[in-house]
Order: C-alpha cells, then sequence, then structure tokens
C-alpha cells in the first residue's frame, strides 16, 4: 500500500483546465480536493468559463482560488502593451517567442498571462488536463516562466482523429512527466511515441471512498441505469436495442439513462420507434447525489461503450468506479481500460461491443440472480478499495509533481 505524502510549503501548483467547472469532469474536482486535503497549494486556471447549467454539488468544497484567461481584444497596439508589460515580469520573453511562433495567437496570449502570474506568485509546477489546448498553454507557459509542466492524458485527446501525432510528441518531449488514466492508455502512448513516450507514467482517477458507501444489491428492483453524455461513444443506442430484446422475451424491467448529448433526439426517437416509452426513460441531467441515490437503487449498472466512428472511445468512465463502489454491479465493453476494472465473472460481466443480443443476455443474468449480483459487487468494491482511492492516487501524483520539481532545480 502506498503511504500518503505531504508536500512541502513551497510546492504550488497551478492547474490548466480548458473550461472549469464542468459537470462531466468530477475525476478533475476529486483530485484538487483530495491535493487540498493533503495541504497543497493549488490555483486554477479556467481558459474558458463554464457552459453547463448544472454543477455537482461537490465543486462548492473546492477552496482554491479559480483565475480565467481571457483572451479577447488582441489589435496590434493592445498586444505590443501586453508583451512590453509581459517582458519586465518575464526579461528574456522576447527571444522565448520563438516557440510559440506558430501558435494561435489566443493561446500564447494566455500563456503569457499565466506564466507572468506563475513567476509574481511563485508558482513552482504547472499540471494540465487533457492533451489539448490546456496543455498547449501550459507547455509555453512553462517554457517562459521556466518551471516544469506535467499533463495528464485521457481518451479522445489520445484517440480522436483529430489528434497530431507531431505535437502530441512535442507535449510529450517538452513535459516533465505525462500521467494517464489506464494501462490500456500507457501501452498505446509507448507504441505510439516510442522513447519520449517513456516518462508516461500511469495513475488511476479516483474516488473520495467516504462519499460513496457500499450498499448490497440482493434486493433490488429490476432497473437498468445508464449515466453519461448522450453521443456515440457511450453505446446507449445499443442499450435500447439490448431493452427491446429484454420486452421481446417478456423480461419486466424500467432502464433509466441520466444525461445530455448531441444524440438525444436520435435515441428518443429510437425509443419511440421500438415502443419502449413505457420501460426506456432519458433523465437528462441530474445532482451527484441524486446520481448516487438512481445507482444505489439499480440492479444493473449499463455503460456498453464503443469506438466511435472518429475514433474517440471512452478512457475509463468514471460511473464505472462510483458503481462499483457503490454497490452495484456492471457490465461493459471491452474498451481502452476498461476491462482494468471491469473483470469477467469477477467484478462484473463484460460483452462484445455494438452487440445487443449479448447486452440483453447479461443484463438478464443480473436482473434474475441475486447471488450473482452480490459477488459480483462485493468483488467490484474490493477492488475498488486497492486501487483507485483518490486519496492514495493523488499522492502517487504529487510525487510526480515534486520529482519534476527537484530535476529543474538541478538542470536551471
Amino acid at each position: 500500500m502506498n503511504k500518503l505524502i505531504s508536500v512541502t510549503d513551497s510546492t504550488k501548483v497551478g492547474y490548466v483546465l480548458k473550461r472549469y467547472p464542468r459537470y462531466s469532469e468530477t475525476f478533475i474536482v476529486s483530485e484538487i480536493l483530495a491535493h487540498e486535503a493533503a495541504g497543497l497549494e493549488i490555483q486554477i486556471f479556467a481558459l474558458h468559463p463554464p457552459l453547463d447549467g448544472y454543477f455537482q454539488d461537490i465543486i462548492a468544497q473546492v477552496r482554491s482560488p479559480v483565475t480565467y484567461l481571457f483572451s479577447h481584444d488582441l489589435r496590434g497596439s493592445t498586444l505590443w502593451n501586453v508583451l512590453n508589460t509581459a517582458s519586465e515580469i518575464i526579461p528574456n520573453l522576447w527571444q522565448k517567442l520563438e516557440l510559440a511562433k506558430s501558435e494561435d495567437v489566443h493561446r500564447v496570449h494566455k500563456a503569457i498571462q499565466l506564466a507572468c502570474m506563475a513567476r509574481q506568485q511563485n508558482f513552482t509546477h504547472l499540471h494540465a488536463h487533457f492533451a489539448t489546448s490546456a496543455t498547449v498553454i501550459a507547455r509555453l507557459a512553462s517554457y517562459f516562466a521556466e518551471i516544469p509542466y506535467t499533463f495528464t492524458t485521457h481518451a479522445k485527446d489520445i484517440f480522436h482523429e483529430s489528434v497530431i501525432s507531431t505535437e502530441y510528441s512535442q507535449k510529450l518531449t517538452d513535459a516533465a512527466a505525462a500521467i494517464t488514466i489506464s494501462d490500456y492508455n500507457l501501452d498505446y502512448l509507448q507504441q505510439t511515441y516510442g522513447a519520449v513516450a517513456q516518462k508516461v507514467q500511469r495513475i488511476y482517477n479516483g474516488l473520495d471512498l467516504q462519499r460513496y458507501q457500499f450498499a448490497s444489491p440482493q434486493h433490488r428492483d429490476h432497473k437498468i441505469l445508464a449515466v453519461g453524455r448522450l453521443v456515440e461513444k457511450k453505446g446507449f443506442a445499443v442499450l435500447i436495442n439490448a431493452c427491446q430484446v429484454l420486452v421481446e422475451r417478456q423480461i419486466s424491467f424500467t432502464c433509466e439513462i441520466v444525461g445530455v448529448g448531441e444524440q438525444e433526439a436520435n435515441l428518443r426517437t429510437q425509443i419511440e420507434q421500438l415502443g419502449l416509452q413505457e420501460q426506456v426513460k432519458l433523465l437528462g441531467i441530474r445532482p451527484q447525489c441524486e446520481v448516487v441515490k438512481l445507482v444505489q437503487s439499480a440492479a444493473v449498472l449499463a455503460a456498453p461503450c464503443v469506438v466511435g466512428v472518429d475514433s474517440n472511445r471512452d478512457g475509463l468512465p468514471t460511473v464505472l468506479l462510483e458503481a462499483m463502489a457503490l454497490g452495484t454491479p456492471c457490465i461493459s465493453t471491452d474498451v481502452t481500460g476498461i476491462p482494468e476494472v471491469l473483470r469477467h465473472k469477477e467484478t462484473g460481466l463484460m460483452v462484445s461491443q455494438n452487440d445487443a443480443l449479448e447486452l440483453a443476455d447479461a443484463i438478464a443474468q443480473l436482473l434474475e440472480n441475486d447471488d450473482l449480483r452480490v459477488h459480483l459487487a462485493t468483488q467490484a468494491r474490493q477492488l475498488i478499495e486497492q486501487e483507485f482511492d483518490i486519496h492514495r492516487n493523488a499522492a502517487q501524483l504529487r510525487t510526480v509533481f515534486r520529482a519534476a520539481a527537484s530535476v529543474k532545480a538541478v538542470t536551471v
């Protein structure tokens, strides 16, 4: 078991995020809260304000200040004034701008803002989530301010068809270290990017297990639950087809799907065309406290993830970790890192992607077999406790931060 290691008073980390807060990124909030509990000084830097109309309750627990890096009026004279002012804080800024010559001017402006604040407020480290715009800005600001940066890379930012391998490789090269959330991702990155990816480490996302109390699933109504954005990679269209199979087999059940997204209209049409309005309900967004209750009232959590036509896919869905911690048996597929947590007939049931019949068979098994539900749920909770405790995993991340700072101290 890894020991929790408290950080030194001199460690000060800027967390760089594309948007903050975001309804779907509770794993980042849990990570920040775990750092705060260990005494790490953090400031959150967001590139954009939130767009969501709903927020999870744990966001209110975050004490770290939030700074938004806005970039609006950048006419020539304005930008010139920004650069002149910044060069007083970063004396060699003009020479360093060579690194940014091919970057979007608004990103460069945000990176300069971040670098100046890092210098003025004595930040020792920058950490970004997702290897997209947040990492671009953390990389530039790191270079300008001469402090190290790291980033956590998840799924879409690794596998989507829009990922440019040369740019990704450069992010890996310049980072002090990189984190990814599954062994599958780690293997993929090391095979794809070679030696430069040797600095990538696998640290699982985690949960605050005190917030997720286990409850036995022995006596549950025949309810299927699914939670996630209504997008292709979640596989909810497959779930709805599986529900049709269950109806044809005269199995009594209800199915609730929590979330919103671009496929909502298509899913509603699918439900209506199959005549499943009585069985399948789209609930929209729900607050986290209500989602927990929904999960613990269900006999099955279905996450029939698929690889999208654009190569987008889930990394390791947080809802699976949450359901397994809460005592609800799960069904999912072999997408990316999911088999690392959902082990067939041990901690859950695994089915093939895009196979509604196989998914229906697995759901029927769990609906009708109380003992199987209890067995899978008990084993799943044990695995979550062993591998996905947020305090233990965040401590590993702080070790990475400290190591980066010590290397920088030697090289500067």
